[in-house]
C-alpha cells in the first residue's frame, strides 16, 4: 500500500464555496474515486485555503490513469480548477506531492523488529 499526500492553495474567496461543493461531493464521483483504488481519501483545510490531501492506494499511477481517463473525474476537475491558486492542469493531476518523512505504524514495526532481532542474539549468546 502507497500513502499519497498532496497541497494545493484554495483561493481566500472561495474557501466557503469550495468546502460547499464538498458537502456532499457528486455520488458518481464519489464511485470513481474508489474504482480507481483510492481509499482513505481526506482532505483538510488550513489557514489562507491551504488544502492537505491524504488517500491510500495499491498503485498510484494506476490510479492516476484511471482518473485521468474518466469522463466523470475530467468533468468535477473542470469545475473545481477555478478553486485553486497557482495550478496549471487538473487538480488532481497537478497537486504538489508532499514527501511523507515519520509513519508510526512503520516505525513501530521497525522497532518491535529490531527488538526481537536483538532478543535472538541475545538468546543464542546465551546458548553457547
Amino acid at each position: 500500500m502507497t500513502r499519497v499526500s498532496f497541497q494545493l492553495r484554495v483561493r481566500p474567496e472561495l474557501i466557503d464555496d469550495y468546502v460547499a461543493r464538498h458537502c456532499p461531493v457528486w455520488p458518481e464521483m464519489l464511485a470513481e474515486i474508489a474504482a480507481a483504488g483510492r481509499r482513505n481519501y481526506s482532505l483538510f483545510l488550513g489557514d489562507g485555503g491551504r488544502l492537505f490531501g491524504y488517500y491510500e492506494t495499491d498503485d498510484d499511477a494506476a490510479a492516476q490513469a484511471y482518473l485521468a481517463a474518466s469522463p466523470v473525474a475530467t468533468r468535477w476537475e473542470a469545475e473545481m480548477s477555478r478553486f485553486f491558486v497557482g495550478l496549471e492542469g487538473r487538480p488532481d493531476q497537478a497537486a504538489t506531492p508532499l514527501v511523507e518523512v515519520f509513519h508510526l505504524e512503520d516505525q513501530l514495526a521497525a522497532a518491535e523488529a529490531a527488538s526481537a532481532a536483538a532478543s535472538l542474539i541475545d538468546n543464542e549468546s546465551d546458548a553457547s
